[in-house]
């Protein structure tokens, strides 16, 4: 019985004494209250502890594309990403003229500047016409300066690409390197984006829905999810917030 029905039921044949007693008792919440199934969601230790990566494409990294994918004309020039530059040549390809990989270790392969993004004084000014920094700013504890010296890195007109997350498990590296500080809304990313490069120069996406946000805190890869599913979006469940912002003169 659907609760709408049960709803109109009980207001129809029981005495109004009794129907906030039921009320109360959450019996017209539908699925019944302590029956829900959970199925395979029900435990308390996550279905993958990699974000998913054992099963497919982690869900935030399929929206990270998503959004690299929808900017992929910005991914130009002289360019820098975090980790690898796996993004750049995918979005990239022949308009990039140069690519730098920062990190902050040395020895890290591929890495072409070793530098912390919180220490102005190690990284290249004026440089770059394009950065893609996934999940990286959230690991700075001083977020704004995180900010700052990303536009700082920058040449005029050029342009940032950056993901954070909203709804998402810890992530830290196991020697103790790094590990997250933030969590951000879309409404926070805008108020801290364009503190620094202007409220004219910045775009905010965000992605997620309930089930999304649930099946990725369980580890679930989006090859789990139906399309539809990973379409959805629920104002109150940002799983993945995109930055999209332009360094002016």
């Amino acid at each position: 019985m659907k609760p709408s029905l049960a709803r109109r039921l009980g207001r129809m044949f029981l005495p109004a004494r009794l129907q906030r007693p039921l009320r109360e008792r959450h019996l017209s919440a539908w699925p019944p209250v302590g029956h829900v199934r959970l199925g395979d969601l029900r435990r308390t230790t996550p279905i993958s502890s990699v974000f998913g990566y054992d099963r497919g494409l982690p869900i935030d990294r399929c929206y990270v594309e998503r959004f690299l994918a929808g900017h992929a004309g910005d991914v130009r020039g002289v360019a820098l990403e975090f980790r690898d530059d796996a993004y750049l040549r995918r979005f990239g390809g022949d308009a990039l003229t140069s690519v730098d990989v920062l990190n902050l270790e040395r020895d890290h392969p591929g890495t072409t500047i070793a530098a912390d993004l919180a220490h102005a004084d190690q990284l290249p000014e004026d440089r770059f016409d394009c950065i893609v920094c996934t999940g990286v700013v959230q690991l700075v504890y001083d977020l704004p300066v995180a900010v700052q010296n990303l536009h700082r890195m920058l040449t005029v007109g050029g342009v940032l690409l950056a993901t954070l997350p909203g709804i998402t498990r810890v992530a830290r590296d196991s020697t103790g390197a790094w590990e997250d500080h933030w969590r951000l809304t879309s409404v926070a990313a805008r108020k801290v984006f364009t503190g620094v490069f202007g409220p004219q120069s910045v775009e905010v996406e965000w992605y997620g829905n309930p089930l999304v946000a649930v099946a990725s805190l369980m580890g679930l890869a989006a090859q789990d999810l139906k399309p539809g599913e990973l379409d959805a979006r629920h104002p109150d469940y940002e799983v993945l917030i995109g930055v999209r912002a332009v360094k002016n003169a």
